[in-house]
C-alpha cells in the first residue's frame, strides 16, 4: 500500500487549470483498482492519495502520467508502507508484518 503526497509546485490558477484533467486521471485510477481514497490537504497546497499497487516502480509509472505531473504543477512523495490493520471495509488490502 502507498500514500502518495502531492506539493503543488506553481500557483493555484496553474493548478485549477489542469484539474478537469487530473480529475479524469483519477477516475481511471479508481477505475483501475489502484486508488482507495484521495482528495485536497487543507490547506489546499497539494493532495494525499491512498493507492495500492504490485511495487513502487507501478506506483512510480502511474504517478508520471499524473497530468499535473506532466505539466509541471506539482511533485509526488510516495510513502510505502504495510498495512497490518485495516478497516473492514479495507480487509483485503491487510498485509502480514513478515
Amino acid at each position: 500500500m502507498f500514500v502518495l503526497e502531492l506539493t503543488y509546485t506553481a500557483p493555484l490558477d496553474a493548478v485549477d487549470a489542469v484539474l478537469g484533467a487530473h480529475v479524469a486521471w483519477l477516475d481511471e485510477q479508481y477505475a483501475r483498482g489502484v486508488f482507495l481514497a484521495s482528495g485536497r490537504k487543507n490547506p489546499r497546497d497539494g493532495g494525499v492519495i491512498l493507492a495500492v499497487a504490485e511495487d513502487r516502480a507501478r506506483i512510480e509509472e502511474i504517478t508520471a502520467g499524473d497530468p499535473f505531473v506532466t505539466a509541471g504543477v506539482c511533485a509526488y512523495r510516495v510513502t510505502e508502507f504495510v498495512a497490518t490493520k485495516t478497516s473492514p471495509e479495507l480487509a483485503r488490502y491487510q498485509e502480514s508484518a513478515g
